[in-house]
């Protein structure tokens, strides 16, 4: 009985390997080749029309990875390098990433580049108008990366910080913490308040991204709900 119990557990072990083996062959080379495919685009394709530097762009690659976040949001898109290090992220940790952009022509461009990369499955981008859509967003997200125009950043924030789940990070671009220098007045240049509107949050801890060559991302995780 015993014998013959066992038997019957092998043949199902091995029927689950000829199953189980082949899936994550072709997850591992579904992997590989976007992660060519992304490589390449990236050391090749020039950017411009204000897309984050490559430096900022492994940052928010590094944090999704980190903290194998899902839930992704973008707030400007322009044409998708940022989408692009974001997507990536979640490719690996089975998320996705719904980003927003006004300008036609950037979202056109922009969903071309994902699609050239391989990562347009993993991505909802939308040509809608953020001010009006953000705060129509429903569900909830761990992951949001604000890099759009810089006045509205504070009113972004405060539609989007009670969407953000606990544990989650939100992002910003642009943002500065000195009082001269490129990005304007102290307390977040060009963004305003919204610097001292995120650490205004006391269950949120905001920090900068050190790296050469940043131009200036935030970072703030939500340690607990309000």
């Amino acid at each position: 009985m015993n014998y013959k119990f066992m038997t019957v557990i092998l043949f199902l072990i091995m029927c689950l390997c000829l199953l189980v083996v082949p899936y994550f062959s072709q997850v591992a080379s579904q992997d590989k080749n976007i992660d060519e495919n992304v490589e390449k685009f990236l050391s090749s394709y020039r950017w411009r029309d204000s897309n984050v530097p490559e430096v900022d762009g492994k940052a928010l690659y590094d944090i999704i990875i980190k903290n194998k976040y899902k839930k992704a949001l973008e707030v400007g898109t322009s044409t998708g390098h940022s989408g692009i290090w974001i997507a990536w992220a979640l490719s690996k940790t089975g998320g996705k990433l719904i980003t927003i952009e006004i300008d036609r022509g950037r979202h056109n461009t922009a969903v071309e580049n994902f699609k050239a990369v391989g990562l347009i499955d993993f991505i909802d981008a939308r040509l809608a108008d953020a001010h009006k859509l953000v705060p129509e967003l429903e569900g909830t997200f761990d992951f949001i990366f604000i890099d759009a125009d810089k006045d509205w950043y504070t009113n972004y924030a405060k539609s989007l910080v009670p969407k953000l789940e606990v544990g989650g990070c939100l992002t910003a671009h642009n943002v500065s913490d000195y009082g001269s220098g490129r990005w304007g007045r102290r307390g977040g240049g060009m963004t305003g308040g919204f610097l001292d509107y995120m650490r205004s949050l006391p269950y949120m801890e905001t920090s900068f991204a050190r790296g050469r060559g940043s131009a200036g991302l935030s970072v703030s995780y939500k340690r607990e709900d309000k």
